[in-house]
Order: C-alpha cells, then sequence, then structure tokens
C-alpha cells in the first residue's frame, strides 16, 4: 500500500498499490467495498476524492492520472495524459472543479475535473521531483514540495511563482500541507523533519534604519490581521488580505498583485509614524 485518503464524509478508506490498483475501504469495518479500480499499469503512487466525494483520482509511475467514479468504480475520462515521468501527487481543488498533479518531471499541471483538458501550462521551477501539491483553502494558491529541497506557492490563474522558493529543509519535501484557515504552511521531509511555514511571510525580513532620524528599526510583514508593527510593537499599517503574500525585498516594499488588479510599492527611505508625520508634512510646506 503506497498511499490512502479518507472520503469527505468519512465514511471510506481508499488506496493505491504497487500492485497497479485502486480500493476503497469501509472505514468502520474494514471490509473491502466493490472490486478493485483496475487500469493504471504501475504503481499508484497518490490517490485522493472530490470534494463531494463522488470522484476519485489517483497518479501513478505509469506517467499518467485517472479519474474514477466513486460509486461504479469505472473511469469517468480518458487517462490523463502530459507528464513525461511518474505522477507522485494528486489533489482536487475545493471547489472541485481542477485537478494538480506533481511529478518525477520537475512540474506541477493543471487539469479540468470534468473533461480532463490540461488546463495552461505547466508551473516549472523546481530542479528536482514534485513529491507533494495540494491546494490552499480558497483555492487561489498550490504549495509543492520537490526533491530539490524547497518548498513552492504558485498563483493559480497565472501558473506564476509567487515569492522565493521556501528554504531550510535538507533533503527531499515528500510531503506539503496548507492549514484550515490558510495561515501556515507543513513540510515534511526526508531529513527526519517537519517545518511550519507562515504562508504570508515566506521570509522573516528585518528592514535596516533608514537615513531619516524618525524611522525606528522596523518589521514590515503583516501579522495575521493584517497589520504590520514596527519594533517596539506599533501600528504601522495595514495590508488587503490578498496583498499579504510573501511581503520582499529591502527599502523597496512590493506587494505582489495576488488581487491581479492592483499593485502596491512603498518607499521606506523617509518613512515615519506616529506624530512624526506631522513634523515631515510642516516641513514640506512653503
Amino acid at each position: 500500500m503506497v498511499s490512502i485518503a479518507y472520503s469527505p464524509d468519512g465514511q471510506h478508506i481508499i488506496s493505491g498499490s504497487d500492485d497497479y490498483t485502486i480500493r476503497i475501504w469501509d472505514s468502520e469495518t474494514g471490509a473491502i467495498v466493490g472490486k478493485p479500480l483496475e487500469g493504471h499499469t504501475r504503481t499508484v503512487w497518490s490517490v485522493a476524492y472530490s470534494p463531494d466525494g463522488q470522484h476519485i483520482i489517483s497518479g501513478s509511475d505509469d506517467h499518467t492520472i485517472r479519474i474514477w467514479d466513486a460509486e461504479t468504480g469505472t473511469a469517468s475520462v480518458k487517462p490523463l495524459v502530459g507528464h513525461t515521468g511518474p505522477v507522485y501527487s494528486v489533489a482536487y481543488s475545493p471547489d472541485g472543479q481542477h485537478i494538480i498533479s506533481g511529478s518525477f518531471d520537475n512540474t506541477i499541471r493543471i487539469w479540468d475535473a470534468e473533461t480532463g483538458a490540461a488546463v495552461g501550462k505547466p508551473l516549472e521551477g523546481h530542479t528536482g521531483s514534485v513529491m507533494s501539491a495540494a491546494y490552499s483553502p480558497d483555492g487561489q494558491h498550490i504549495i509543492s514540495g520537490s526533491r530539490d529541497s524547497t518548498i513552492r506557492i504558485w498563483d493559480t490563474e497565472t501558473g506564476a511563482a509567487v515569492g522565493k522558493p521556501l528554504e531550510g529543509h535538507t533533503s527531499a519535501v515528500g510531503s506539503v500541507a496548507f492549514s484550515p484557515n490558510g495561515q501556515r504552511i507543513a513540510s515534511g521531509s526526508d531529513d527526519c523533519t517537519i517545518h511550519v511555514w507562515d504562508a504570508f511571510r515566506c521570509v522573516s525580513i528585518q528592514y535596516p534604519t533608514s537615513s531619516n532620524p524618525m524611522q525606528a528599526q522596523f518589521y514590515a510583514l503583516p501579522e495575521e490581521d493584517g497589520w504590520v508593527h514596527d519594533s517596539e510593537g506599533r501600528l504601522l499599517y495595514w495590508v488587503p488580505p490578498d496583498c499579504r503574500i510573501c511581503l520582499h525585498s529591502h527599502v523597496l516594499l512590493t506587494i505582489p498583485p495576488t488581487s491581479h488588479v492592483r499593485s502596491v510599492s512603498l518607499d521606506f527611505n523617509d518613512f515615519a509614524y506616529g506624530t512624526s508625520w506631522i513634523e515631515i508634512f510642516h516641513s514640506t510646506q512653503p
């Protein structure tokens, strides 16, 4: 048995195996339900239920993804073909409309869950096999773990990488998952560790003191409620939820346009907070 997953209602468990089949089990009694799902020609590395529990997806060493009717055990569409290596990870989007797959070919692909058609181009950036891939709870982002020891975050609409790779593991990242509220990412690795990451603060950045004497050293990354504080805990400004992904750079802070309609840049060279802005305001008056 290589992979297992619960049905959304918890009544069944599915398992993928190196005997090339998927089996369905009664989660209470442990009894096998129906016949094995047969069609793959090599090891089944990953299985998952659709959010409504009506379909099952599987990824295999035979380079394909298959979609099955969970009640009848029959294939819903033809095998999804496109990867050039074994498929190690498959997952449904929260709304059930799309499927993602991670492969030995170093890519993640997105598929239409109803037709099986490929959606957009492969997500490329990893330099090693993609061992695990998952959606964020709101479906706006994908995370992937790779044999290159990194985790990456992707924008589901554009397919673009969001921020820099998350680095910290010293070996292959075999499993990744979002927390239910989408605020945290957990990753498991061959280095025998589990890392927990802040999804909205991919790297910890401390900004240097500027030449402005009224500006104290501060942190320019938002808390979970969106507020940014200085090093003494005072409020600086608030960042909208869809702009909190991976704030980056030094001195110049760029907020990626994750809403696809906005882009905000803040230059902190003459930054002031509290009542200090009054002095700056008056000093610029004629």
